[in-house]
């Protein structure tokens, strides 16, 4: 059993990954039938990042992700973005717990690794920019 810490090192739960088959037809339908906008869309490395979210509820939202695409590192697909003030202090305390932590990197809108939970789920941790 992991024991609950007694401060908290997460901030706010970031986004949830669905899989799609087509980014464009699933876009369109969260945008313009329920209504979804579109929070962050970039293309890196050949890479689409789609997030969407409702309107006033940022930054929380959905990764909309390729259904046959899997992360280039050991893990798989994301299931569940987390977000920290403190991404250092974080993967400080994921050392010392003994998880699993890669693909580190940063970009102009946030610092981030990956982290495997205890069954293999793929979590990602951001510290958002300003």
């Amino acid at each position: 059993m992991i024991a609950i810490p007694s401060e908290n090192p997460l901030s706010a739960v970031g986004r949830m990954v669905l899989p799609v088959g087509d980014l464009d037809v699933a876009l369109s339908f969260y945008r313009d039938v329920l209504g979804f906008a579109v929070l962050h869309d970039q293309i890196d490395d050949g890479y689409r990042y789609l997030h969407i979210g409702l309107p006033g509820q940022e930054p929380v939202g959905v990764w909309l992700m390729p259904a046959g695409d899997r992360e280039r590192a050991p893990g798989g697909r994301p299931s569940l973005v987390l977000y920290t003030a403190d991404l250092g202090r974080l993967a400080r305390r994921l050392d010392e717990y003994g998880v699993r932590v890669w693909n580190e990197r940063e970009d102009a809108a946030s610092r981030s690794l990956h982290l495997a939970d205890p069954d293999g789920n793929t979590l990602i941790v951001a510290e958002l920019k300003d």
